[in-house]
């Protein structure tokens, strides 16, 4: 149950973000549609790649598909003012998306008796790899390259799942609000990683 409903979490999550920027960047249909569906599996082809699952795995998520089908057509029919409320709302999806994948990739590669390095890799990617993926594709520096922390949060949650600190249900729910509170503080308080530069 715990995984189902974290799957469904961030692909909604990850849909509406990559829709909106999307629409943002005045994409088609098309494109905001293609924006999202990467968004929504990107990370997690990724990491199944990266961790052994055949590719063919992606396509046993027919009724995720769908669901981001749904979730980015809300957001397409939605009133354009909507894109407004972007710097707020977005970050906002985008916390929801990062939290929820990271613990389902770190909950994916535990499932699969992967060593500690694997399943920090897995929460990292699922959770990060498909917004590095939109951001790429809309000609935006990935957030999680900048001094913004982003991926730490995806660590932190490889980590306390890895070492079986978290494990049972509730404790995952916590984790979830835990990790979605720390990463909406990261951007509206300014928390950032050391920079070094040249």
């Amino acid at each position: 149950m715990t995984w189902e409903v974290l799957s469904i979490i961030g692909t909604i999550a990850f849909a509406i973000s990559g829709a909106i920027i999307g629409m943002e960047e005045k994409y088609d249909i098309l494109g905001v549609y293609i924006l999202g569906i990467v968004t929504a599996f990107g990370g997690g082809a990724i990491r199944n790649l990266l961790i052994g699952v055949p590719v063919s795995a992606l396509w046993d998520q027919s009724i995720l598909f769908y669901i981001a089908f749904l979730a980015m057509t809300a957001v397409f029919v939605f009133p354009h003012n909507l894109l407004r409320h972007w710097k707020r709302w977005g970050n906002f999806f985008d916390a929801i998306g990062l939290s929820a994948f990271a613990i389902q990739g770190a909950l994916y590669a535990v499932k699969m008796d992967h060593p500690l390095s694997a399943v920090i890799v897995a929460a990292v990617l699922t959770g990060s790899g498909g917004g590095m993926l939109r951001d790429v594709l809309a000609g935006r520096k990935p957030t999680v390259l900048k001094d913004e922390i982003y991926a730490v949060w995806a660590i932190v949650a490889g980590l306390l799942i890895g070492f079986k600190v978290i494990v049972s249900p509730l404790e995952l729910y916590t984790l979830f609000f835990g990790i979605v509170v720390l990463r909406v503080c990261s951007y509206m308080y300014h928390w950032r990683l050391p920079i070094k530069s040249l």
